[in-house]
């Protein structure tokens, strides 16, 4: 176990606390917030970032219809998918939501409640609708495998929060600075809370099954992230020295989700 592990279990147990298994990754989790409570406080920050950015009309974009038509088969294939495993309480207060953003940025984000914003800067890189649904799917992943309560959990920790006593709710001053280093768009370019290799790996992973649920061939992801390592430039560190997997082992795990998805593969007609 690293540094980093010992100190965050250490203050876990000061605090009194427990993890939670996910229900879809099965991997113990901390989680400290109440998902009600972060998608009440998603919607604000949401609804405030559509306000102060140029969003593409989808009555007058083809590129705005295919982003709301890829997030709207992904939840769809989702919410059927968990309902017949009786795990319906794993969507529980979703209320999507899907805009194409005009930003040069090659991004897209999806926040806690299906809140998901994809820019037209990684349109060139997608290519087609497939590979727009790989990106998609890994974002959605990344909000229902609740990856963000993860790190503001390890943040709130780290802040000496989550001990009797404290309340953590979107009343404290603390808890909104947290919630914004990791959710607020402006900080999902160098954010202060990365998702870790194990995030990354892990929405990859169930982002592919949740593409090809929706009908999208899961094989478009190595190909999209090939074209994402060759706009990457320049000397990158070392992969244990990133939060993100190398470009090399990313590109070879995706082939291996790819595999597994497609037992989940029927074709859009």
């Amino acid at each position: 176990m690293s540094l980093k592990s010992f100190f965050f279990l250490g203050l876990a147990l000061l605090g009194g606390l427990s993890c939670t298994r996910n229900p879809i990754t099965g991997r113990s989790q901390l989680q400290l917030l109440p998902e009600a409570e972060l998608q009440t406080m998603a919607k604000t920050e949401y609804q405030t970032f559509l306000s102060q950015n140029k969003i593409v009309n989808t009555t007058v974009s083809k590129d705005a219809e295919m982003v709301t038509r890829v997030g709207n088969r992904i939840a769809k294939a989702i919410t059927a998918y968990y309902t017949a495993e009786n795990k319906g309480n794993i969507l529980e207060g979703y209320q999507w939501e899907f805009n194409l953003v005009d930003a040069q940025e090659v991004n897209a984000w999806c926040m806690p409640g299906g809140k998901v914003v994809v820019y037209t800067g990684i349109l060139p890189v997608t290519q087609n609708e497939a590979a727009l649904a790989v990106v998609m799917g890994h974002e959605i992943a990344h909000a229902i495998a609740n990856h963000g309560n993860e790190r503001m959990s390890q943040g709130l920790l780290a802040e000496g929060l989550g001990a009797v006593g404290n309340i953590l709710t979107a009343g404290n001053p603390k808890v909104n600075n947290i919630f914004n280093s990791v959710y607020a768009p402006g900080a999902q370019i160098g954010v202060l809370l990365p998702n870790s290799r194990k995030q990354e790996l892990e929405a990859d992973h169930y982002g592919l099954i949740f593409a090809a649920m929706a009908g999208y061939n899961p094989y478009e992801a190595a190909p999209f992230w090939e074209r994402m390592a060759k706009i990457g430039g320049g000397q990158k560190p070392p992969e244990f020295l990133s939060t993100h997997p190398s470009d090399e082992t990313r590109i070879e795990k995706v082939k291996q989700y790819a595999e597994e998805a497609m037992k989940y593969y029927k074709p859009v007609k």
